[in-house]
This record gives structure tokens, sequence and C-alpha cells, in this order.
């Protein structure tokens, strides 16, 4: 099980980074249009963990618009060991002051994440896909470097866990 604290993007990337998964799903490369029956949106991940308590999570950041208004700029390709395939966010001051900022109040109430996802470790990325087959990893990466360079906007920001129909929205 994953859960995450997701960022989502504003309908322009949503629909652009969809499109990107039609395509890529089209070319028998697997992405997250289709796993976990359709319940992804295209997102950056500021937390991860095995769980993560909404309710937890909302206590921990109550006042904190989490990512509202931030800028993401997406602008390479990348690969995580197990054939993930991503779209990179460039780490600008603001986002990585502002991942900071939800990772202290995280750890003060106490809410555990991953290491990989915590400040001077975190890689802000857009997954594609989590299991590129080996031969085709380039042809993906081809097909992703097509929509690049991508900017967003962050409109809000959910806790998720979608293998147990876990979709929070922050109100902040």
């Amino acid at each position: 099980m994953v859960a995450a604290l997701e960022l989502y993007l504003d309908v322009d990337a949503t629909r652009r980074v969809r499109t990107l998964w039609r395509a890529l799903e089209a070319e028998g490369i697997p992405t997250l249009a289709t796993l976990l029956q359709e319940k992804h949106r295209p997102h950056v991940s500021l937390a991860a963990a095995r769980t993560l308590s909404p309710t937890a999570v909302a206590e921990a950041l109550n006042g904190l618009p989490v990512g509202r208004g931030l800028t993401l700029d997406l602008d390479f390709v990348g690969q995580f060991v197990g054939r993930v395939l991503w779209l990179g966010v460039t780490p600008t001051t603001e986002l990585l002051n502002h991942h900071r900022e939800v990772h202290e109040r995280l750890e003060a109430a106490g809410v555990e994440v991953w290491d990989l996802y915590r400040p001077g470790r975190w890689v802000p990325h857009c997954t594609i896909s989590m299991r590129v087959p080996n031969p085709q990893m380039a042809p993906a990466i081809r097909r992703c470097l097509e929509i690049l360079p991508l900017r967003a906007t962050v409109t809000g920001a959910s806790v998720t866990d979608h293998a147990n129909d876990i979709a929070e929205p922050l109100s902040s």
C-alpha cells in the first residue's frame, strides 16, 4: 500500500498529462491512467508512506494552503529503479521551502513519512508509469519529451490511498 500527500495540477497541465498517458497506453505502455481502476489523476507527491491518516495530516497542516498557487515547471524526464518513468519538476526555492514547511509540520505532529520524500532527499516529479517494459523505455521517454516543457499551477491537495479508496482533499 502507498498513501501520499498529492498536489494537483491546473486543468491544462492535467489535460496534457492525461493525453500523454493515453498515447503511451495506445503503444502498450502501462501508465497511471489505468492503474488501480483509473483512480489516479496527474499529481506531484509532497510526502508518501505506507499509510497516512487524512485527519492527522489535515490537523498538522491546518492553516497552510498546501501547494496552492505554486508554479511547477516540468522540464525533464526521469526514471527510478524498477522502470518507474516520470516528468521532473525543477526544484525552485519556493517549492523546496514549501516542501520543508509541510514536512516540519508533519514531523511535529508525529506523522511518519518515507525518508525518500523528506527534505534533502525528495525528487519532485509527476509519475507517468510505474513499470515501463524495458524494450519500450526509450520510446516512452521520447513520447514524454514531446509534451515538455510543461508549466503547471497547483490547484489543490489531497491525502490519497487509492488501494483503500481514500481521497481526502485538504481545505486549507
